[in-house]
């Protein structure tokens, strides 16, 4: 299939708002692509929502921006999709001295193969940022209409196979018992089911009725998976970290089951037991070699055990499975319905050093994937995980230091723009240090998108969380709010725009 013809799909689900319309332009390349070009249909998903199936294949915004250089765009399409998949193949095994200079060639000469909407498409998939709107769940509708399968099937598929690309093929191009029969497999890693945000553990108590009140971890999310003696890790983006993290290889090797799949967190600890700094954590999680400093893994649960799956069981069952086969590692917490016994764990975790507590009921069952109502974070501070659209270049003391960011919210359901879009909220300079102003004055010019004499616009794809006192209603922005006092805390490198607060929650805090 030409290359064009996803490209002109993806100009098409831009141009509208309507979710119904998306989805019917998306179904209509799928059955295409099924009709003529079947092998093609997992990599075209991929490029679609701007995740190939080979990941990251080591190319910036600098380097694409010399690979467009001065040579004008092809005027007829003629790229196909095995070509784009082919190059990115290409791009992937590059490595050695030379690597970027030979990228750099195999760039330009297919950029210049390129019409200019292609070449914009291009950019956008190596960057891993498409302004489509196109995003995972309008995408599983469309697999759906495609192939006349139920939505709630294809949806489970997607969130136990952690490929879209893999659920398109099954569910357009097999049988529904073949979608039905996808579930879990240990070793391939599942989207995590992830928090609400309340004020209050009495106001998330409220909401979910009896509880497990368990210590939110300052740590970063991990996933992990034993066949055997094979024991791999994974992050929340489902990122394989196995060769970084020996101390939680260890710890899983040793607990009394065969196969096992615990959800949990690890993060780094001082000498007298209390959580290091975040940053601490992630820059040991990060490295490729060992470091001095020492993880240590806590589960809040488990999905798998010796060939039983444990994802519609509720809490209650799978906490007790947990404290079962790793009481040394299971997150501390209580069950109970009474709000003053969840303040006080609230507390507890405060001393402790940790970020608060997360409100989870004990009836529901894992939700790969899926942000409900049934788990409830609870910190004493509003901190919430935003995106840098921008930075303004600094004055004063901050001259030649890109400074001032500006903020955006995920608007998941298009309440404010396109769905899966972002919605500026603010700005802030406040809480950067030194070393926070140099990297941002490093970083984000690699990941530019334009610039004016006093900003520097981004591809949004870094996550930074921001502290407030609260949100207060503005006509400046789209959302009609903005927020008050806001400090940077950190920047999340565990996280994607995706994961990033929705301006729904933002805005319920003016309730």
């Amino acid at each position: 299939m030409l290359l064009d013809e996803l490209v002109s799909t993806a100009e098409t689900v831009a141009s509208t708002r309507s979710r119904l319309a998306k989805v019917e332009a998306l179904a209509q390349l799928l059955r295409r692509l099924a009709a003529e070009s079947p092998e093609e249909l997992g990599t075209a998903v991929g490029m679609l929502v701007a995740k190939p199936r080979q990941g990251r294949v080591g190319v910036g915004w600098r380097g694409l921006s010399g690979a467009r250089g001065d040579m004008p765009p092809s005027s007829e399409p003629s790229l196909t999709v095995g070509e784009f998949d082919a190059l990115l193949d290409q791009l992937a095994v590059t490595s050695g001295a030379r690597s970027g200079a030979v990228r750099a060639g195999l760039l330009a000469s297919f950029m210049g193969r390129a019409t200019e909407r292609e070449q914009r498409f291009i950019v956008g998939v190596l960057l891993g940022e498409l302004r489509t709107g196109a995003l995972e769940g309008v995408l599983v509708d469309a697999l759906a209409a495609a192939a006349g399968r139920p939505v709630a099937l294809v949806r489970r598929a997607a969130m136990l196979s952690g490929d879209l690309g893999e659920t398109a093929r099954t569910t357009i191009l097999k049988t529904e018992d073949e979608l039905a029969a996808v579930g879990l497999v240990v070793g391939r890693p599942v989207l995590p089911m992830l928090a609400a945000s309340a004020a209050t553990p009495t106001e998330a108590l409220a909401s979910t009725g009896e509880a497990s009140v368990e210590f939110k971890l300052d740590g970063a999310r991990i996933q992990v998976h034993r066949i055997g003696d094979d024991v791999r890790v994974f992050t929340r983006s489902l990122a394989d970290i196995t060769h970084r993290v020996p101390e939680v290889v260890e710890a899983v090797s040793g607990v009394p089951a065969r196969d096992v799949i615990l959800d949990g967190e690890t993060l780094t600890l001082d000498e007298g037991g209390a959580p290091r700094p975040f940053q601490e954590t992630m820059s040991r999680f990060g490295a490729e070699r060992a470091r001095d400093a020492v993880l240590r893994p806590w589960f809040f649960d488990i999905l798998h055990v010796d060939g039983r799956d444990l994802l519609d069981e509720p809490l209650a069952v799978r906490r007790a499975e947990l404290a079962r086969i790793a009481p040394d590692h299971i997150v501390p917490g209580e069950v109970t319905a009474d709000p003053a016994a969840a303040e006080r764990i609230s507390n507890e975790a405060l001393a402790a050093g940790h970020e608060g507590v997360v409100v989870k009921a004990i009836g529901s069952p894992y939700a790969a994937g899926r942000r409900g109502s049934s788990w409830i974070k609870v910190k004493p501070v509003h901190t919430y995980d935003l995106v840098v659209l921008a930075a303004e270049w600094g004055s004063g003391r901050r001259q030649g230091w890109l400074s001032n960011l500006h903020l955006g919210a995920y608007d998941p359901v298009g309440e404010f723009g396109e769905p899966g879009g972002l919605v500026m909220v603010g700005k802030t300079f406040k809480g950067l240090t030194d070393d926070l102003l140099r990297w941002q004055t490093e970083h984000f010019p690699q990941i530019e998108a334009r610039r004016d004499a006093h900003t520097v616009y981004l591809y949004p794809v870094t996550v930074v969380e921001i502290a407030i006192d609260g949100v207060q209603r503005s006509s400046r922005y789209p959302g009609g709010i903005a927020l008050r006092f806001a400090r940077v805390k950190r920047y999340r490198e565990d996280k994607g725009r995706d994961d990033a607060d929705t301006i729904q929650t933002l805005r319920a805090l003016l309730r």
